[in-house]
This record gives C-alpha cells, sequence and structure tokens, in this order.
C-alpha cells in the first residue's frame, strides 16, 4: 500500500491542485489509502460505492451528496465523475479495483484536479489495478 500511497501524495497532491486523495475498494467498500486529514465517513464510500459506480447516470441527474455538502454533478459516466459545490469540488475516476477520489478547494484549478487524477485513473487501469 505504500507505493499506492506514494502515487497518491506525488502525482496528485504534488501538483498542488488536489487538496485531498483516497482509493476506495470497490469490492469491500472500504478506504485502502488516503491523503492525510482526508477521512472518509462510511456513508461517504457507500454513496461512491453504491450510488456513483453502480448508477452513474442517475447521480449525473441527481448530484451527488458528499462530505455533507450536496454537489451538482458536471459529468458522471462509467469511468469518471466531476461534481461541484461553489468553488470546491469533487473527482472520481473508477478503475478495475478501485475508485480514486480527490477533491480541489477555492483557488486550485479543477482542470489540473481532474487531469491529474484521469492520468493516475489511466495509469492504474493499465497496470490491472
Amino acid at each position: 500500500m505504500s507505493h499506492l500511497r506514494d502515487l497518491l501524495l506525488e502525482t496528485l497532491l504534488g501538483t498542488k491542485h488536489v487538496d485531498k486523495a483516497a482509493l476506495i475498494k470497490l469490492q469491500e467498500g472500504s478506504v485502502c489509502v488516503a491523503s492525510p486529514g482526508f477521512s472518509l465517513m462510511p456513508s461517504d464510500v457507500e454513496t461512491l460505492v453504491n450510488g456513483y459506480a453502480k448508477n452513474p447516470v442517475r447521480t449525473r441527474r441527481e448530484g451527488l451528496r458528499f462530505k455533507e455538502k450536496d454537489y451538482k454533478c458536471v459529468r458522471a459516466d462509467d469511468c469518471s465523475l466531476y461534481a461541484k459545490n461553489e468553488n470546491t469540488g469533487v473527482i472520481v475516476v473508477k478503475t478495475h479495483r478501485y475508485l480514486l477520489v480527490t477533491t480541489y478547494t477555492e483557488g486550485m484549478y479543477p482542470s489540473v484536479c481532474v487531469e491529474a487524477t484521469e492520468k493516475l485513473g489511466e495509469y492504474l487501469r493499465k497496470e490491472g489495478k
């Protein structure tokens, strides 16, 4: 897991446009690694695993409740979810085994957060993870 943690810290938080990041195991519905200070409640994990991952169309239509905030869905398909709430947002990328979850805050560029998250997701898919 230290390899995955290093990937989160270096490739995502290293951009300075990702505030927090975590990997959720799809099968178990549990967080396997997260950046310092990023704690996901079981309800957040359940929302992402059972809500978005299994029904992206519904999430796109209804939005997302994450970390006690309502987010407007900007994109939701079989691979990715982008949602925003004022000047903050959450990006979720689905791989074979994981949901890669990142957040950005005010002052960060959402496009950089999206690009970094999508690139790491693509790498994990290529690695079969």
